[in-house]
């Protein structure tokens, strides 16, 4: 898509109306994600092994299922969730009743699955009966379902059961060290790593992470509930410190004995992207060394946890990050897709079974963000990806064996995601853009429109809007584009001046303007606009979604070319005649909060006013994976943790500054913005300081309306 300079489109369904109605900010807050967000279908899904999709309705007090089908206009009832809840109740006297869906996965077309009350039931559609498949224990935490043999593995504390559908059981761990914790995330969840037990494809094995903490330093998160308050440790890996070491289990379920994979060492590499073999005969694991700039795909024996061969490398001058296990080809056994950024831009590329490469499936300036599935056949591969644009998401089909690539979602501009059939056949279009609340379309496999399923109406019709436009400058390297939000207060004057309000983050990981309803901004963004003031958001380099160089810019160096691309976006609002340059404010939380403080005391004088909430101050006293990443270690990369370390810049603060932090924060710990409160102290440098007692790294629930009050507050008494 060709990009102007400035002006990319605005937000037609913002543009000023004749309503007076303005947001509250308790609406801002709380209701930015449910009435006041575009209408959805709740557990929108496709019916397995079917061209049917489902999702819940709401009638009256009652929800029910509906499913519908690719060949009609008509939607069934298939039941309430009153019925449901009388049924499990038929199947399990002791299950308690509800009124709402719980969530459900489709088995087939005639039964789907859900959990409640710690037991798995089946729902045999055609008879309206439940049965009960699998029960497991109150205290279960972090489960997961085997579909092959109904069994369910779970943990209690740090240790890992499996409960089998016979009733029996395997404890594949019985520590009573806490530091030693079986089947639960680890590395702190980098590297893509959400959950720790993985099912192998008929559930004949289970491989699961071991994670041995005992020789991470311990970190007291205070617990200010109790009198005198307590302290809970936790194990916290700091850059350039001892960190944990992990092992990958794997059960065998018929024997139920376990064996180790021979992973070998250093101890403190990390073990990603577990992945089975469709035979069930191997494990793979990428392996990285904890420089981060070393991967191996390794292939292991799941029977004797032998290593294998290694069936490729990838190597950086940077880093390395992996974040997606391999893919098997759908019936074709012998081939995988592996998504790496070695060109410069997450792509696919195709693998035999030996790691041999066979073609590199995509390519160019954009970004696969999403592998959606395979056809039927195995042929094709659906994508979500940013061809048309880095703010924009569609929908693609990618041939195989010739790598041609062919759009299928509308040809709407805007974000889109999707749901495919089984089939491979047909796929559901939900999608939205600064013009479109949220639609969505029922397409077959070529891309032609079967139906519309839903069109949203606009929630915030009633209210009167600010303007809201996405534009690029250039970054402060002088060529790079960088992709801007600014929302312009209600009753916009041009010939007024206006207080700013620059909302950041700037990290990596997120994307905060993208072309969708309200152009990714948050509702109290559109509050503060209505409140009066410009509101501008920028995505520096080292954000997400621009590829490797555009992320690996701020290497070894953060917060410096963050901060010179923030700068360039007060220097494009410092040419806008309605910006009032003496009333700047800048709020970010995080990695925002961190540019936040960066922006107040290395480039003193440019804002009046900022807000930095759970705020990194220090790079050294953040955790391991992620702060070497970026940083190398305080050992290696001294001059870089000492230019980031804004405890060496307090006395060059000038206008008001809040720090925010939530006293059980476990992502970034308390200390940091104490330390800098500390420095302030010594330094005789004025601060204000909020803390929020109990709350982690972020302030949520109804404590978050104190919070976003608070904020407005601070920013309307001092710009």
């Amino acid at each position: 898509m060709k990009k102007s300079a400035f002006l990319l489109f605005a937000l037609s369904c913002f543009a000023a109306t004749a309503q007076t109605k303005l947001l509250s900010i308790e609406e801002a807050v709380l209701k930015g994600r449910t009435t006041l967000a575009p209408a959805r279908l709740n557990q929108l899904m496709w019916v397995t092994g079917a061209d049917m999709y489902s999702y819940i309705v709401k009638a009256g007090d009652q929800e029910k299922l509906v499913r519908g089908n690719v060949t009609t206009t008509a939607v069934d009832t298939l039941l309430s969730a009153d019925e449901l809840s009388k049924a499990v109740y038929n199947a399990d006297a002791v299950a308690p009743a509800f009124k709402t869906f719980p969530a459900i996965t489709w088995v087939s077309p005639k039964s789907f699955r859900i959990v409640h009350n710690h037991t798995v039931f089946l729902y045999d559609v055609e008879g309206k009966k439940c049965y009960l498949i699998n029960k497991f224990l109150k205290d279960a935490e972090n489960t997961d379902f085997e579909t092959t043999s109904n069994a369910m593995a779970f943990t209690i504390q740090n240790n890992l059961f499996v409960y089998y559908s016979d009733q029996s059981v395997s404890q594949t761990s019985s520590n009573d060290n806490k530091g030693i914790v079986s089947g639960q995330a680890v590395h702190r969840n980098e590297f893509g790593i959400v959950k720790g037990t993985f099912w192998s494809p008929k559930g004949r094995y289970m491989a699961f992470y071991r994670m041995d903490e005992t020789m991470v330093d311990q970190y007291p998160i205070m617990d200010l509930s109790k009198k005198p308050a307590g302290e809970e440790l936790i194990r916290y890996p700091m850059a350039g410190k001892t960190s944990h070491q992990v092992k990958i289990g794997v059960l065998e379920s018929s024997s139920k004995t376990v064996i180790d994979l021979k992973t070998g060492l250093p101890s403190d590499q990390y073990l990603t992207n577990v992945a089975w073999s469709p035979d069930e005969r191997f494990v793979y694991v990428a392996v990285l060394n904890r420089e981060q700039n070393y991967l191996k795909l390794n292939e292991y024996s799941a029977e004797t946890g032998d290593f294998i061969r290694t069936l490729f490398e990838e190597k950086s001058s940077k880093y390395v990050e992996p974040e997606h296990p391999m893919l098997w080809v759908k019936n074709h056994d012998d081939q995988f897709i592996w998504q790496s950024e070695q060109d410069g831009y997450n792509h696919l590329y195709l693998y035999n079974k030996s790691g041999k490469l066979m073609r590199q499936l995509t390519k160019g300036p954009w970004v696969v963000t999403d592998v959606l599935a395979f056809d039927e056949k195995g042929e094709h591969v659906f994508i979500q990806a940013t061809k048309e644009s880095p703010i924009e998401r569609h929908i693609y089909k990618v041939n195989l064996g010739n790598g041609k690539i062919t759009r299928i979602s509308a040809a709407v501009a805007g974000t889109h995601t999707a749901l495919i059939s089984s089939s491979g056949k047909y796929l559901i279009d939900s999608y939205s853009s600064t013009a479109i609340p949220r639609n969505i379309d029922l397409l077959s496999a070529d891309g032609k429109p079967v139906r519309n399923i839903l069109t949203a109406k606009n929630p915030l019709a009633d209210y009167k809007m600010p303007e809201l436009s996405i534009f690029t400058i250039k970054a402060a390297d002088g060529v790079t584009d960088l992709y801007c939000r600014m929302i312009k207060p209600v009753d916009f004057n041009a010939q007024k001046k206006y207080p700013v309000l620059v909302y950041l983050y700037g990290g990596p990981h997120l994307q905060l303007v993208n072309n969708t309803f309200i152009g990714g901004a948050d509702l109290w963004l559109v509050y503060m606009a209505q409140q009066g003031y410009v509101v501008f958001t920028v995505d520096n380099r080292g954000s997400l979604n621009r590829g490797r160089d555009f992320e690996q810019a701020t290497h070894l160096r953060l917060g410096t070319n963050e901060m010179a691309d923030q700068l360039k976006g007060v220097e494009f609002l410092k040419t806008q005649g309605f910006v009032d340059t003496a009333r700047m404010g800048v709020y970010g939380w995080s990695f925002g909060g961190f540019l936040t403080t960066t922006l107040m005391t290395r480039n003193p004088g440019t804002f009046k006013t900022a807000v930095a909430g759970g705020p990194v101050i220090d790079w050294s006293m953040y955790e391991v994976m992620y702060t070497e990443r970026y940083m190398s270690t305080p050992q290696e990369n001294k001059k870089g943790y000492d230019e980031a370390n804004l405890l060496n810049y307090v006395s060059n603060l000038k206008g008001k500054l809040m720090l925010i932090h939530g006293t059980s924060d476990d992502v970034v710990v308390w200390q940091h913005s104490l330390k800098y409160l500390d420095e302030c102290v010594k330094k005789g440098v004025l601060v204000d300081y909020l803390v929020y007692p109990g709350h982690k790294h972020n302030v949520l629930g109804p404590d978050r309306v104190h919070l976003m009050k608070k904020i407005t507050q601070y920013f309307n008494e001092h710009l």
